[in-house]
């Protein structure tokens, strides 16, 4: 099943093109990742993805459903991990959860028992009732998973999920992601690190100055161009 199709998809900022006419088709189960450098344009087709933000032209479908017209109805089947941190500081762990829950129209006992699930998920739920700013960047980006889980999301979207975490944390967030992914979610990840793409992706989509230069099974990539992702970009962007 597809879940997420684009084609010819293209967005204009005034004079600059963030995301040069491009395809991809991601399937119920899959991790699939953006990877490239800054300013690639992953982000911003993530932002389309999610309809934080319409495309200039295109074909666009999630789950079936046009971004142009049914914006709505795909958010409430899409859970979203921002790259910036955006917990509310005024606000516990877990009510950081409870309120996030209310967009969702979620009933205020219902958001309840999912957050202290959620909580357990993440390793987290021993924090519950302390401030935000007690938390180790590390255990905000869990928290990020957890609130972005909140509406039993079918899709997915990780905008750099690992960014700025030591190693230990980052394997973490990976075994989570791992766990929700053979529970048949389908996942999206925008990424800079190589490493975690190969850890977690079962396609990734190499993207430089908005445009996807190749998309393959990162085993298949290191095959064809020897070594590990990072050299395969290399030699990508090389060529481009």
């Amino acid at each position: 099943m597809v879940v997420v199709f684009g084609k010819g998809l293209v967005k204009d900022y005034s004079n600059f093109r963030a995301v040069d006419n491009i395809n991809f088709e991601i399937n119920k189960g899959e991790c699939y990742g953006f990877l490239g450098p800054n300013g690639a344009g992953k982000t911003t087709v993530m932002r389309m993805i999610y309809c934080f933000t319409l495309p200039t032209k295109g074909e666009l479908k999630v789950f079936g459903m046009d971004v142009y017209k049914d914006a709505r109805l795909i958010k409430a089947k899409v859970g979203v991990m921002p790259q910036d941190d955006n917990l509310d500081i005024d606000l516990t762990v877990i009510e950081n959860l409870i309120v996030y829950g209310r967009y969702f129209d979620i009933p205020k006992k219902v958001s309840k028992t999912k957050a202290i699930k959620l909580l357990e998920f993440v390793g987290l739920v021993d924090k519950a009732d302390i401030s935000i700013q007690k938390l180790s960047g590390g255990m905000r980006r869990r928290l990020l998973l957890a609130r972005a889980l909140i509406n039993d999301p079918e899709l997915l979207i990780l905008d750099e999920p690992t960014v700025g975490l030591d190693p230990h944390s980052r394997h973490i967030l990976w075994d989570s992601l791992k766990v929700l992914k053979s529970k048949g979610v389908t996942i999206i990840v925008t990424t800079h690190y190589m490493e975690e793409a190969e850890e977690i992706c079962d396609y990734v989509a190499f993207m430089e100055s908005g445009r996807i230069i190749i998309v393959d099974k990162p085993l298949n990539l290191t095959k064809r161009f020897g070594g590990n992702l990072e050299k395969v970009f290399m030699k990508l962007t090389e060529k481009h």
